[in-house]
C-alpha cells in the first residue's frame, strides 16, 4: 500500500505528545534534553536555541541507538525525555517516531519547531556562539568516532 507524505506524518503524531514551545521550555527546564535536528546551513540563518543538543537529522539513530559506537553517552537514555526540533515541526515528528521504534518511548517534538520557538518569543542565541551542545561525531567506519560534530 503506498501512502502519501501526509498519512505519514499523521500516522507519527498519532504516537507523539507533542509540546508547544511554552511546554518544551518547561520540560528542559525540569530535565528534559531539547534536540536540534536542523541542519548548520539553517541554524546560521535562524539562531540557535542556548543548551539544545545538536544532532543533525542523518545520524540520529545513531547517535541515541547504537550500540557499535556511534552512540553519544551523553544523550538522555531509554527513560529520558528527548525533544525534537526542526524547522517547522513536520521533520521533527518524523523523526521522534523513529526515537520510538527505538525504544525512547517519551520521544517527542515541538509544535512548530524553531519557528514556533520564535514566534513564541522564547530565547534564541546567534549561531555559532557555543551555546549549544554538538554531539559526538562519527561512527562505525568512520576515521574519527570521538571527534565532535
Amino acid at each position: 500500500m503506498i501512502r502519501t507524505a501526509a498519512e505519514l506524518l499523521a500516522e507519527a503524531r498519532s504516537g507523539l505528545l507533542r509540546l508547544t514551545p511554552a511546554q518544551a521550555r518547561e520540560a528542559i527546564s525540569a530535565g528534559a534534553a531539547l534536540v536540534d535536528i536542523r541542519d548548520d546551513a539553517q541554524r546560521a540563518r535562524e539562531g540557535e536555541i542556548a543548551g539544545a543538543w545538536i544532532v543533525p537529522r542523518n545520524v540520529l539513530e545513531w547517535r541515541f541507538a547504537d550500540a557499535e559506537g556511534a552512540r553519544d553517552p551523553r544523550l538522555p537514555d531509554r527513560d529520558g525525555l528527548p525533544i525534537l526540533l526542526c524547522g517547522q515541526g513536520f521533520q521533527s515528528s518524523l523523526a521522534a517516531r523513529e526515537l520510538q521504534q527505538l525504544g525512547f518511548a517519551r520521544a517527542t517534538d515541538v509544535i512548530g519547531g524553531f519557528a514556533g520557538w520564535a514566534e513564541a518569543g522564547l530565547p534564541i542565541v546567534p549561531y555559532g556562539t557555543g551555546a549549544a551542545m554538538h554531539a559526538i561525531a562519527g561512527g562505525p567506519g568512520s576515521p574519527h568516532p570521538g571527534a565532535y560534530a
